[in-house]
């Protein structure tokens, strides 16, 4: 749907992959070699994929307060086998949260989210309200109470069904 700027950190992983598919016109870049290839992914990871991306969905329209669209697998569960190592840098003794296993994508988002929750930014993660859309947008509006991907698209939607219905 709409191309909002990227979400800060590790974040921008799953904004991206909640994003390979188009709700609206079904559209699954997950299904090209040059989508798998942006997430290091095999035909064989694909389903797997598609599982981890529609069980993120949920959680970005849960952080914005809607329901989720259809019943998924719980993040939780999906990401419980990836684990993390905690590396510490020798120079300047900072440390971080990596996938144990390199190249793993649900390792990869599980250190994203670990990162996010740090940072603090996790739930400024979102989906759009937008039945028809629920594309993935990192809510930078200062109360955090985004609701759309895009205001001009979305949102203006949203607005003129309510005024064509009150109009009713």
């Amino acid at each position: 749907m709409s191309e909002r700027s990227p979400a800060p950190g590790g974040l921008e992983l799953v904004r991206t992959l909640v994003n390979t598919l188009d709700i609206e016109t079904g559209a699954d870049s997950l299904d090209t070699p040059e989508g798998r290839a942006c997430f290091g992914l095999t035909e064989d990871d694909i389903p797997g994929a598609r599982a981890l991306r529609e069980s993120l969905r949920a959680t970005l329209l849960a952080h914005a307060g809607h329901p989720p669209h259809r019943a998924v697998p719980p993040l939780g569960e999906l990401l419980a086998g990836a684990p993390l190592v905690v590396t510490v840098d020798a120079a300047d003794g900072s440390a971080a949260l990596v996938p144990a296993k390199e190249g793993s994508l649900p390792a990869r988002v599980a250190a994203a989210v670990a990162e996010a929750l740090v940072a603090g930014t996790w739930t400024r993660l979102k989906a759009c309200e937008a039945a028809d859309c629920h594309w993935a947008y990192y809510d930078r509006s200062p109360a955090g109470r985004g609701r759309w991907c895009s205001m001009q698209v979305c949102g203006a939607r949203a607005k003129m069904r309510r005024y064509r219905a009150k109009g009713s």
